[in-house]
Parts: C-alpha cells; structure tokens; sequence
C-alpha cells in the first residue's frame, strides 16, 4: 500500500553491511555487503577489519538498495539503524551514516534494537507478528529467549546464553575439525552425511535443577574438542561427518527442547526462530517436528532474512512509524551492550524537530 511507512534500515552490527528498504511489511530491497572473507584467514570476525570495510561499502550499498526499490531517496519516511548490541566500531559506522542520510534528507531517525530487529523481520515473510511471541534467536553473538508483547516497546529476555552462544560453538569446533570459518553453514553441511546418533555429547543446562531458559555451550565445545583430541592422539581417523552431526544434534536438542518449553509455560502458541543458525537446516526440521506435536505455530523466515541483514532494521523501523514511536535524537549513541528491553532509542526530546533545529544552529556555531 502506497499509504504505509518506507523506510530504510541500516545493519552493521558485525561483518554484513545490510541494507534494507521495506514499506509496511513488504520488502522491496535487501542489498549486503559481506566482509566474511577478510575474516576468514582469522578464523573470526576481526572488529577493526570490520569497521573499514562497513566504510567502504555503506554509501555503494545504500545506492544499489535504492536501485533495487526503484526509488529516491527523498521518498523514504525514515531512516532506521542498528544502536546495538553489537561489535562498538561497526554500529558507529553504521550510527553515523543513519544521521547523515536522515539530517540531509530531513528525515526521522530511528535507533532499534539488533535483537527486536530479527524478530520483526518474520513480519516480511509470514505477515504481522502475533502478540505475544515467543522468539528463539540463536547466532554466532547470542543465543536468547525473548518473549514480545509489542514489538516496538516490550521485549522481555526468558532466557540467554551464559558462556558461548550456538554460533559460536559451531565456529569453534568447525576450527578444531580444519573445516574453515563460518562453522555453521559447513558443519550443517557435513552432517547431513553423519549419524547424529554416533556420539553421546552432553547437553548443556538440561539439569531438573539447572536454569530452564538458559543455555550454555561451552561444556558442549570442550567435550567434541577432548573427543576428537584423543582420537588423535591414539592415531585415529576423526570421523567428520559423524562428529558434525553428533555435535549439532546435541545443540539443535537443547535450543528446541527449551523453546518449546517456554512457550507452554508461557502459554503462547507461536514460536519464531531468527539469527544467523536459524538457517541451520536440522534446527529447522527438529523445531518443526516438535513444535508440530506440541501444537505451536513455527515461524522462521528465510535463510537470507536469517543472517544479518539490512532488511529486518527496516522492519522494525517500519513499525516504529506505523505505531507513531518518538524518533531519536542526533546525538543517538552506538551502544554495543544495548539490553533488548530497549527496542529502539528514543530521542530526549518528544520534539523531534525542535532537536532537529538545535542540531543545525550547533552545527553552523
């Protein structure tokens, strides 16, 4: 509808330059810039490598999404962006062309929140969001349970990772098996050809006494290292496939059992799972298998929506204007440890254009 909010959404919260353009919850442009492969030879995300090329690529990026959604930018309503959480440098990049585009183009700013954002970007796939919603987000930085009775206002945290996150996990052991860096997308990829049931690991956090919500992976990690440590020692074959498949089975295992958990608990009958292991086809078809029996509604986007991306910031930019929030301010922060209970920074002031016009008179000052 020509009607809804078009907005613009800037990601730089790691290694993906995203950006999106959505009006209401239609997507028209998801443009990314990945700078993976500088990374790669690290065996992880290095922040500065990061930084300098979020540089690089944001002004072409913003051009070719615009391209893309055939239009100007003079005809957006606003302009969203990542505030957090996420590496310090990489927001800032991505902070600071947000308030150059929105001041230039006399624009309303919105700062959201990195985790709301892959929450609301289901809304481009399935439609509006349920209220409430259970969300299980699960990347390389964090691996929560959020529960969302609005998505622009209250996100309330159930559950979150208290050592490695899932991702992480993948990224670690794939190293210790020489498989490269991403770990996710190839550990995925050789256990399809294991047996998931070759090798007991533990699950982490399972306890009748231990946390219900929480997770921990780290014990998980040690465990798979010692494993093929000693097949090595011993002058062993490591079984790849079978490692790889063992190893995911045991954290897909932990990450659906505790969603579904929530969710009965909780007494929602939707679970959406968003983040880059969202695109993990095992945690996919076990999610669906048992949300299947318990009778709740599974929501994941597609795997390109999953990742960081450009889109999911619109998203929620989106709905920001569609639900009147208060912009930001000019002197929006990039905050690296922005608590999920804050689904967007909202300006100091409520008058927005009284910031605005303060803003210009220091700058000419």
């Amino acid at each position: 509808m020509a009607d809804e909010p078009l907005v613009l959404g800037i990601e730089t919260s790691c290694d993906e330059t995203g950006v999106g353009i959505v009006r209401g919850t239609t997507l028209l442009a998801d443009a990314v810039a990945s700078s993976v492969d500088e990374h790669a030879r690290f065996g992880g995300v290095v922040p500065e490598v990061a930084s300098r090329a979020h540089l690089e690529a944001m002004v072409p990026t913003i051009q070719r999404a615009l391209k893309d959604a055939g239009i100007t930018a003079k005809d957006l309503d606003g302009i969203s962006v990542t505030a957090g959480p996420g590496l310090a440098g990489a927001l800032l990049v991505g902070v600071s062309a947000a308030k150059a585009y929105a001041y230039a183009l006399d624009k309303p700013l919105y700062g959201v929140n990195h985790l709301a954002s892959h929450i609301c970007v289901d809304q481009l796939e399935h439609g509006t969001l349920p209220e409430p919603t259970m969300a299980l987000l699960v990347s390389g930085g964090h691996s929560s349970l959020l529960l969302s009775t609005d998505i622009t206002s209250d996100v309330r945290p159930l559950g979150a990772t208290i050592d490695d996150a899932a991702g992480e996990a993948f990224d670690k052991i794939a190293r210790v098996l020489n498989l490269g860096f991403p770990g996710g997308p190839v550990i995925d990829r050789y256990a399809k050809e294991g047996d998931p049931n070759a090798i007991s690991f533990p699950r982490g956090l399972t306890g009748p006494r231990d946390p219900a919500y929480d997770f921990s992976f780290s014990g998980l990690k040690t465990a798979v290292a010692r494993w093929i440590e000693a097949k090595r020692a011993a002058g062993e074959d490591v079984p790849v496939r079978d490692v790889s498949a063992s190893f995911q089975e045991a954290v897909v295992d932990v990450l659906t059992r505790k969603a579904v958990r929530a969710c009965k608990d909780q007494g929602v009958d939707h679970l959406m799972i968003g983040g880059g292991v969202a695109a993990n086809s095992r945690l996919r078809a076990l999610a669906e298998e048992r949300c299947e029996r318990a009778g709740i509604r599974l929501r994941v986007p597609r795997p390109k929506l999953c990742t960081d991306n450009g889109a999911m910031v619109a998203a929620l930019g989106a709905e920001m204007v569609a639900r009147n929030r208060t912009p930001s301010s000019w002197d929006l922060p990039a905050d690296s440890s922005l608590p999920v209970t804050e689904p967007h920074v909202p300006g100091h002031s409520h008058d927005h254009d009284h910031v605005h016009e303060v803003s210009k008179e220091n700058l000419y000052s």
